[in-house]
């Protein structure tokens, strides 16, 4: 029986699902390298830095003086400390300890957003890189206003619930609930009112019209200084995580130390400091590792694409 004029081949579904499906593509990548980069705590140490200090400021400037103070966690100056009369007196002090992490630094976001802009067809480059400046902005200051609303949201509760341990849990439930779904439909949100304003619909329909106008990857065949030089670079990260693992004597320390714990079967203070700082170190030794193999991949593999007279042209 012949094939109906208008049904699809399997060829052309394969075409086709490739075009949709980039895009959860490219965010599962990019889930999948975030997680090896923030591994080892305070991977983003200079930037949780200044949400810290950021945070702690506009608290003093909002709520008044006194309302907050900014101290040290891990080595790094990213703690803030809330002070309210009517917070429980955790040993003595009305306060709640907050620590801006990896995650509260609200990168993930941003790398989130811009990974759904920079893989939108139908919209020039250049736009979509000023899109993308423009929307990490944005969730920073949104990130920030989520951090500020913290404050009032503890006293609310602690003053509906007096002199209760964890009166602060409101602020605690309203975090979470951020985090769980709040700012990923934000995120969305953002973006499809970004896809709507430019007009993106219609120019990847008539994008895909022209199929001599697609992308293709494949391995650099000419190198100048800057592809060796970041060869190099991600070679040498490469090594440094090797490196890292087998012959710092922080590493091998903490490594000897586990043995010893896991071999007599104990349970300390000093076991428990030695594991984390072995699973600190292959964690770094991962997000190291991590960045290396996007270095050599981004300098190692070029993106072209079909000029009107259908000859490839690299990127």
């Amino acid at each position: 029986m012949a094939r109906a004029k208008d049904d699809m081949s399997w060829s052309e579904v394969g075409k086709l699902s490739t075009t949709y499906l980039k895009i959860p593509f490219a965010l599962l990548c990019v889930e999948v390298f975030y997680w090896f980069l923030t591994q080892p705590s305070n991977t983003l140490a200079p930037i949780q830095v200044t949400e810290a200090w950021t945070w702690h400021m506009l608290t003093e400037l909002i709520y008044g003086t006194g309302s907050s103070t900014l101290g040290y966690e891990g080595g790094w100056k990213t703690k803030v400390t809330l002070y309210h009369p009517d917070f429980y007196p955790y040993a003595g002090v009305n306060a709640i300890g907050l620590y801006v992490s990896d995650e509260c630094a609200g990168i993930h976001e941003m790398i989130f957003i811009s990974v759904l802009v920079m893989m939108t067809d139908g919209v020039s480059q250049r736009m979509r890189i000023k899109t993308c400046a423009v929307m990490c902005v944005i969730v920073y200051i949104l990130n920030i206003v989520r951090l500020l609303a913290f404050y009032p949201i503890a006293i609310s509760g602690c003053v509906e619930n007096p002199g209760m341990v964890n009166c602060e849990a409101p602020m605690w439930q309203f975090h979470i609930m951020v985090y769980k779904w709040l700012f990923l439909v934000v995120l969305l949100t953002m973006w499809l009112v970004w896809f709507k304003w430019t007009g993106a619909s219609k120019s990847m329909k008539k994008a895909a019209a022209h199929e001599r106008h697609q992308w293709t990857f494949a391995w650099r065949s000419s190198w100048d200084k800057t592809h060796w030089a970041v060869l190099v670079l991600g070679i040498g990260l490469i090594l440094l995580a090797i490196v890292n693992i087998t012959s710092s004597q922080e590493a091998m320390d903490a490594k000897y130390m586990v043995d010893i714990c896991s071999f007599q079967d104990l349970v300390t203070s000093q076991c428990n400091d030695a594991q984390n700082e072995w699973n600190n170190q292959i964690s770094s030794s991962w997000s190291l590792a991590s960045v290396g193999l996007v270095a050599l991949a981004g300098v190692g593999i070029t993106i072209s694409k079909a000029n009107e007279n259908n000859s490839k042209e690299e990127e």
